[in-house]
């Protein structure tokens, strides 16, 4: 997926993610397990929000920002230079992510797994991270829940009325294969008029004991599964995993 369109409206659809607390609450699972990353991956980075947050933290920590669209890292290079902020970004894909040499912490947030809809796919990409991941370190990652694709997402629709955008956000969910397909269009205004164009992709939500046991082909070992950006368990009406694991 390209999200050429999606890419030119990322940041402000997603203006009520707090990433400042993301990236607080990603170092604090580094911390807490006694790791201290000075080289991290930031998987499917998107337009580079976490990243130029996880620095602004951490100005030690050197980072490699992989992301399969092209349009979404040309807004993130041009971020990092206004932030005035040194990252590497690499056009890859999560399940084709090729480094030049190991690193000892990576991250992949915002349900960027769940939009791998081919299960080879979600265990190939787990596959090239632990490859690339130096044994003992972390890999950080959050998944949206089954439940969440069911009964938030499900069959509704969304509809964002911004001052550049108007967008209309479409599910369409299938049971049997836990998976949301989603129609966006966008409106960009331009004073009494307006300019349309338009995105489609899916998302795919996993079983708990799915993921574990690919997991655990991939040489990664889970530590810890959290409910979103909290330190507690997850409950019945979770909608967002974290999964705290480390290359055995």
């Amino acid at each position: 997926m390209s999200y050429e369109a999606f890419a030119d409206f990322y940041d402000a659809l997603t203006s009520n993610i707090d990433y400042s607390a993301w990236a607080e609450h990603l170092l604090r699972l580094f911390e807490r397990h006694g790791q201290n990353p000075k080289l991290l991956l930031d998987l499917a980075c998107g337009t580079g929000s976490l990243a130029l947050e996880l620095m602004d933290k951490r100005p030690d920590m050197e980072m490699i920002c992989a992301d399969g669209s092209e349009a979404m890292l040309s807004i993130a290079r041009q971020k990092s230079l206004d932030a005035g902020k040194d990252l590497l970004f690499l056009h890859q894909s999560m399940q084709n992510i090729d480094l030049y040499g190991t690193v000892d912490g990576a991250v992949c947030t915002l349900d960027s797994l769940n939009h791998l809809v081919r299960e080879e796919d979600v265990r190939r990409t787990l596959e090239r991270v632990s490859l690339f991941l130096e044994p003992g370190c972390f890999f950080l990652f959050d998944v949206n829940t089954p439940y969440k694709h069911r009964e938030i997402l499900g069959n509704h629709a969304f509809v964002y009325d911004l001052p550049q955008v108007y967008c209309v956000w479409q599910c369409s969910y299938q049971e049997k294969k836990m998976e949301v397909s989603i129609d966006m269009d966008f409106f960009a205004k331009h004073g009494a008029s307006y300019t349309r164009s338009g995105e489609c992709f899916k998302e795919r939500a996993y079983e708990h004991p799915t993921l574990c046991r690919w997991l655990g082909e991939a040489g990664l070992e889970v530590l810890e599964v959290l409910d979103g950006l909290t330190l507690d368990p997850p409950q019945e009406h979770t909608q967002r995993l974290v999964y705290v694991t480390r290359k055995m």
